[in-house]
């Protein structure tokens, strides 16, 4: 897939999430999630923040570097970075907390139109190439969905835009140790999944003696930390397959543990 693919598919995954949310009643956006003390509007507020973050470091790297630096200093002071950055959302209606994502997802749609395969991006670690840089955005948007889904008792029909995740899942395991200061594994391991369209998916050494598989939705689940690996389909052959599985993190931030 090229660049554009990821972009489409990001514009897509958004656009579905807003299907959803722009259909629930207004006492819904204050359902709790399973993220202690976030609301449904939380997770969108969350979602916007991040897309216009995203904006920012790719039209102005050193304004978006400031603002990381700003963040930095709320939390050496002590103070709630996540809380500031939610603040003026949470001043908002769901009506124009709504129309903020809309807004910041076109920002990010309009400063992504001009990346290109060799493109880097300044972000809160290392930079990103600009592939990983969106697939990355399509990885938050869905797993912050799936709080929202789960806060909402409701399922939605997964495509196979999960791909992208489920390769981000896949190459993200030596960051799962790293993340916890721990030495990465290096026993091969092949990952292999069932796609929602029923196309099978693998990623790594085919000779690899250790394997996981089962349902890509589940192997998203787990490694996004919305699942805990029992409650999946997902099976593990072999102790570093199992190990990996059970430390996975996908996304950026201190390590974290998946639900119990």
């Amino acid at each position: 897939m090229d660049i554009e693919d990821v972009r489409s598919d990001l514009i897509e995954e958004q656009e579905a999430l807003d299907n959803i949310v722009s259909s629930i009643k207004p006492m819904q956006w204050d359902l709790d999630t399973a993220s202690p003390g976030w609301s449904v509007s939380d997770q969108i507020a969350h979602l916007a923040y991040f897309d216009n973050a995203a904006a920012l470091a790719i039209s102005n790297p050193s304004d978006f570097q400031r603002s990381v630096e700003e963040l930095l200093e709320i939390f050496s002071r002590g103070e709630d970075a996540e809380s500031s950055i939610l603040s003026s959302y949470r001043l908002m209606n769901c009506d124009d907390l709504l129309e903020a994502w809309r807004e910041a997802r076109l920002n990010l749609a309009d400063k992504s139109s001009g990346l290109s395969e060799s493109s880097r991006i300044v972000w809160y670690g290392p930079s990103m190439g600009s592939k990983s840089f969106l697939t990355a955005r399509l990885m938050e948007v869905w797993a912050h969905g799936q709080d929202i889904l789960d806060a909402l008792g409701v399922q939605r029909e997964e495509t196979d835009r999960l791909q992208h995740i489920a390769q981000l899942g896949f190459i993200t395991r030596s960051w799962s140790y790293i993340n916890r200061a721990l030495e990465p594994s290096t026993i091969p391991v092949k990952v292999i999944l069932e796609s929602p369209s029923g196309d099978m998916w693998e990623f790594g050494p085919e000779d690899a003696e250790e394997t996981i598989h089962g349902l890509a939705k589940d192997f998203c689940l787990v490694t996004t930390q919305r699942r805990n690996l029992e409650d999946t389909s997902l099976i593990a052959n072999g102790d570093a397959a199992l190990e990996w599985i059970k430390i996975a993190q996908a996304f950026a931030g201190p390590a974290t543990d998946g639900p119990v």
